[in-house]
């Protein structure tokens, strides 16, 4: 068994214990009720702890949803951490941090065996992936050896150490931080494991108003201190919403609009990689998980068009042609949206 890592927040203290919100009904007269309300519920606790970042709020959420991973990029002071720290409370799972460096090596992710001379025997010395949320700070700033530790875990929710398989919690999920600016003295992530994210969220500096009211908050309470904790849902409904987009619809016509995009743009003549099966496959998943934020129990092609740069652009290869022309996945993208007839009715089920 596996063991999980406890929460990395500090209880409240004895004398005035949270309250947690009572749990979504989950009884089978609820349906899919229970699922929307504790979705609303997450996402309004990210939002209320990270202000201004409501669409990287939402995104982290649907990858969380869509049972995969995260790269979130932005520059120093943005929110990133403190983002993924909302989310474990939200959730009420344990968080493990590791500040990726140069110096990092895969046994310090993954753990090691050690010998204890009193047994005379070998035992497990578990890193910090043996957690439900794994925070891999700058995770740029470290070589590929110790950046493909991850590859094994964020594909199989399994680690290999001295040859034995050690399962991870079904809840797993890693969100990796990188800066986009600075580039010295860092490792470009592999194709391979870039491709592990399901989405690449960027998070941008937030509006005036918002930006206004963070000083506000400041002035009011620690903006540092998570000890005030107050989960969103349990752990229990935590894992059962990892499932939760099985549940979502997609009509035949959608599955075919899938294709014709992935197509579109894999075509480009600024593509000299586009994007794979398994690409498609990561839009498809990612577009189930959306419309629960939303109430919504089916896809529709909205879905896939506001989550295809999110989902592909971090899978894309340009042409050295159009790096110099200044062209980006993210505008490659929008012409294939836009060149992509939409289905006439996809509608519900």
């Amino acid at each position: 068994m596996t063991e999980n890592t406890p929460p990395d927040t500090p209880s409240q203290p004895t004398d005035s214990p949270p309250q947690p919100p009572p749990e979504p009904d989950q009884s089978a007269d609820s349906g899919a009720q229970w699922i929307f309300e504790a979705v609303e519920a997450v996402l309004a606790h990210l939002t209320s702890r990270v202000l201004g970042q409501e669409r990287a709020a939402e995104e982290l959420l649907i990858a969380y949803l869509a049972s995969g991973h995260v790269l979130l990029e932005g520059v120093p002071g943005i929110g990133k951490t403190r983002l993924a720290r909302a989310l474990a409370e939200a959730l009420d799972l344990g968080l493990n941090r590791v500040q990726f460096t140069p110096d990092l090596m895969p046994a310090d992710i993954t753990g090691t065996s050690v010998f204890d001379p009193d047994q005379r025997r070998f035992h497990l010395a578990k890193g910090p992936i043996f957690t439900n949320i794994l925070l891999a700070d700058e995770i740029n700033r470290t070589p590929p050896k110790t950046q493909s530790a991850l590859l094994e875990a964020m594909q199989e929710r399994q680690v290999t150490i001295d040859g034995e398989s050690h399962e991870l919690a079904d809840s797993f999920f890693v969100i990796a931080t990188q800066n986009p600016v600075e580039f010295e003295g860092t490792y470009p992530l592999p194709e391979a494991q870039a491709d592990r994210f399901l989405l690449r969220v960027e998070i941008a500096l937030p509006e005036p108003e918002a930006e206004l009211d963070l000083y506000r908050l400041s002035l009011s309470e620690d903006l540092g201190d998570f000890q005030a904790r107050s989960r969103a849902v349990s752990p229990e409904t935590a894992e059962e919403l990892r499932s939760a987009s099985r549940r979502v619809h997609v009509s035949d016509e959608l599955l075919g609009y899938l294709q014709a995009l992935a197509r579109a743009v894999r075509d480009s003549s600024f593509v000299e990689l586009g994007v794979s099966p398994r690409g498609a496959l990561a839009l498809l998943e990612a577009a189930r998980a959306a419309p629960l934020l939303e109430r919504r129990d089916f896809v529709i092609p909205d879905d896939f068009q506001k989550l295809a740069a999110p989902c592909w652009s971090h899978r894309i290869l340009l042409t050295a042609e159009a790096e110099l022309e200044g062209v980006t996945p993210a505008r490659v993208i929008e012409q294939a949206i836009s060149a992509v007839p939409v289905p006439r009715s996809p509608g519900s089920a």
